[in-house]
């Protein structure tokens, strides 16, 4: 009973790191200092980045809960 329940919270822990590490990901190439991204002159570059960012979380969040990990 012990390995199983240890399991489970490996597996949610694991579930919350991949969401971590895509929004951490993205904002790490999204903060590089790029002389030529066309998303700097955009006007709605950076709610458009973070609107992804989030997006991306939220597709994860909801694929984990579906699997069960969450």
């Amino acid at each position: 009973m012990v390995t199983i329940e240890e399991s489970e919270v490996t597996k949610r822990l694991a579930a919350w790191a991949a969401i971590f590490a895509a929004s951490t990901a993205l904002a790490g190439i999204w903060g590089m200092n790029f002389e030529h991204m066309p998303e700097l002159a955009w006007t709605w570059g950076y709610p458009l980045a973070l609107s992804v960012i989030v997006s991306v979380a939220a597709l994860l969040f909801r694929r984990f809960r579906k699997a069960g990990w969450l």
